[in-house]
């Protein structure tokens, strides 16, 4: 059986909370099975994440970093109801896999966004596909964003990318400063099909390909899809669920 298992980031202020939610949970004997309880910031639950990939388990997350978009605010006098009562998503992240100029194979997962970037002071010149369809023949620019709705607020709302809702079954296509075509925006596309990304200059103009936050250098081709096998159970307090936050970024879009 698996009990309740507590992660924190090795800041003061994750090692602090620990410390406070240990006694709180000792105190009221608080027990619940295939619960695992992490206290960081959001890269440290998307680390964390891809480490722990039991369907049975569940995460909830407390924030104790900068905007913890995936994380629960710490309320120490609520936290054992918040707890409790949380109610529970599941998302898929992307599965990317590069091939790099070598011919090596690199595989990764990302919860978020796979990024591609480029390398050197040259832009990037990356043909897009997605399943048999051309999205795009040449795109030069400081590389294109694939986002899931989970991380279409992230790294893809600074792009100015789409914000994606939760049960969309969509995927996000953003371009990092596109030169040519200068006006292209992007695409939103089913999350059904593979996404292929080609590198048409790796000689002059080599690219990464980035999982979240792992990178691979030197990227001849990228392909990307959802890996529906997997499932990541998110916990959250009734009042600040991740729907609810992805909703209020939209809306904050919407006025801004």
């Amino acid at each position: 059986m698996n009990k309740l298992l507590i992660i924190s980031d090795k800041n003061k202020k994750s090692l602090k909370i620990k410390r406070l939610l240990i006694k709180k949970i000792n105190k009221n004997q608080f027990t619940k099975n295939n619960l695992v309880i992490v206290i960081g910031g959001d890269g440290f639950m998307l680390e964390t994440l891809k480490k722990n990939k039991n369907p049975k388990k569940q995460f909830y997350g407390i924030n104790s970093g900068n905007y913890g978009f995936l994380m629960n605010k710490f309320l120490s006098k609520n936290i054992i109801k918040n707890l409790s009562n949380a109610n529970m998503i599941s998302i898929s992240p992307l599965e990317m896999i590069v091939k790099n100029k070598h011919n090596q194979i690199k595989r990764s997962l990302a919860i978020n966004e796979v990024s591609i970037l480029r390398q050197s002071r040259q832009a990037a010149f990356i043909s897009i596909k997605h399943g048999s369809k051309q999205i795009i023949k040449k795109l030069v620019s400081d590389g294109v964003l694939v986002s899931t709705p989970a991380g279409s607020t992230a790294y893809n709302l600074s792009v100015h990318g789409p914000i994606l809702s939760l049960n969309s079954k969509k995927l996000s296509i953003a371009p990092i400063s596109p030169f040519r075509p200068r006006r292209w925006k992007g695409r939103v596309v089913n999350d059904k099909l593979n996404i292929l990304i080609t590198n048409l200059d790796t000689l002059k103009r080599p690219i990464s390909a980035v999982a979240d936050n792992l990178e691979f250098r030197n990227a001849q081709s990228i392909t990307i899809k959802i890996n529906n096998k997997i499932k990541f159970n998110l916990l959250y307090d009734n009042n600040r669920s991740l729907q609810k936050k992805i909703k209020i970024e939209q809306l904050r879009r919407e006025t801004d």
